[in-house]
């Protein structure tokens, strides 16, 4: 081994973090290198990043990061006993270097709604970056914290979990100052065990802000919130508690969700009552951080859902609710609820399995057919085998095992005329649906 790459290999974090300063972001996948990223040689299950190396730096990688040394290239090549953990040691040690205000937020329903909303309004004073899409897990939180800049200002950092002690993690590696917590549901069941496990996962934000006297905004509206931060620094918001740093009160939600803040009528672009507590954490923390009220008035209006989560899309006749980014019992729950309010004379649910449900499933995905059977919702079409195992007398319900016999079998001029929602866990791919009707 050269001298020079014996150097390398004993880099200290802090000369590593030059090297990253010197880079122009950071990459993962050598399918998206751009000229003098760092590339992080990541392992997965099916394939070795180490592999890759030479092949990052043909791409225009400036430097490498590989824990193997069989791939060892040049003094461009970088060897670390763990290339995963270096890049969240990485992640950390830069996040310490900023050291601007991070915002984290988890929760079971309306994470990745409430961080878009809440970077929409920060940004419309201050330099903001935030996770990108749902980049929300032990390799997502670094790479959104590496991609801050001396020039970020404020960062929001969404983080997901769907097990025990794994927000604890997140929280170690982000050190947030601020956090909030949208819901606690019936998702990820099977990881976390039950709906007491998801409370007690999701609530490691909460454990690690008040053990560090940090901030938590609060729901007063959510009595489980109110219950978890009795002894926090809190920051309250609602619409029923005098006493709130803020009250925000609930106009309407048909179609879209309009609300009253500080004698200001808000009406965004979002459907669904339950978007509502999304919008309000936003505009509270725009209040907290001294955004106008114009402003979040602005940032609230022009936020247009995409992503597949709650678009909605005209296909002819047909106006659709595209709500298939992800799905579980408690989302499902009021996304039906809401859907079946609206004014239509021919309103049609295209819903899929819900996944990651443990022993629970067979149960939750029954409750969910009982549901559609109540509501005022005139055609019903349930794909996926989980749901294919439930059973249903009333005539609106058809049961397909799989979206292929969804595909082969529907007659898509019953959709004609009608208003749409589409819905289902991320594996269903139901946004395949729209290919169907162009």
């Amino acid at each position: 081994m050269s001298g020079l790459f014996l150097y390398f290999y004993f880099m200290e974090l802090h000369e590593l973090h030059k090297r990253y300063l010197e880079c122009q972001g950071v990459c993962t996948d050598t399918r998206k290198i751009t000229k003098d990223c760092l590339f992080f040689a990541l392992k997965g299950d099916n394939f070795d990043g180490n592999t890759f190396a030479k092949k990052a730096l043909e791409k225009g990688a400036k430097y490498v990061i590989i824990d193997n040394q069989t791939y060892q290239e040049s003094h461009q090549t970088i060897l670390v006993d763990n290339v995963l953990l270096t890049l969240q040691k990485l992640a950390t040690f830069h996040r310490e270097y900023l050291n601007i205000p991070i915002i984290s937020l988890t929760g079971s329903n309306g994470k990745t709604t409430t961080k878009e909303l809440i970077n929409t309004i920060l940004s419309k004073k201050y330099k903001t970056t935030a996770t990108l899409g749902n980049l929300n897990n032990h390799i997502g939180v670094p790479l959104t914290l590496l991609s801050m800049t001396e020039k970020t200002e404020i960062g929001v950092v969404e983080m997901g979990a769907n097990h025990q002690k794994e927000i604890e993690f997140l929280c170690k590696i982000a050190k947030p100052d601020f956090g909030y917590i949208t819901n606690f549901g019936k998702a990820h069941l099977e990881g976390f065990g039950g709906v007491e496990g998801v409370i007690k996962g999701k609530s490691e934000l909460y454990d690690y802000l008040i053990s560090l006297g940090k901030h938590i905004f609060v729901n007063t509206e959510d009595p489980i919130q109110v219950e978890k931060t009795k002894n926090a620094n809190t920051i309250t918001f609602g619409f029923s508690d005098k006493t709130n740093h803020l009250n925000i009160q609930f106009l309407d939600a048909n179609p879209f969700v309009s609300l009253l803040f500080h004698n200001l009528t808000i009406t965004s672009k979002l459907i669904g009552a339950y978007n509502f507590s999304n919008i309000a954490a936003a505009i509270s923390m725009g209040d907290y951080f001294k955004v106008s009220d114009s402003d979040i008035k602005n940032a609230i209006e022009s936020y247009t859902p995409s992503n597949n989560r709650s678009q909605i899309i005209h296909k002819g006749t047909t106006n659709i609710i595209l709500d298939a980014y992800n799905a579980n019992p408690s989302s499902m729950k009021v996304a039906l609820e809401h859907f079946s309010k609206q004014k239509h004379q021919n309103k049609i649910a295209i819903l899929g399995d819900m996944f990651e449900l443990g022993s629970e499933a067979k149960e939750e995905h029954q409750a969910i057919v009982n549901l559609t059977n109540s509501l005022d919702i005139h055609k019903v079409y349930f794909l996926g085998e989980n749901f294919y195992k439930t059973t249903s007398k009333d005539t609106k319900a058809t049961f397909f095992k799989s979206f292929q016999a969804f595909e082969e079998t529907i007659n898509l001029n019953t959709l004609n005329n009608a208003l749409v929602i589409i819905k289902g866990s991320r594996g269903m791919a139901l946004e395949r649906v729209l290919g169907l009707l162009d």
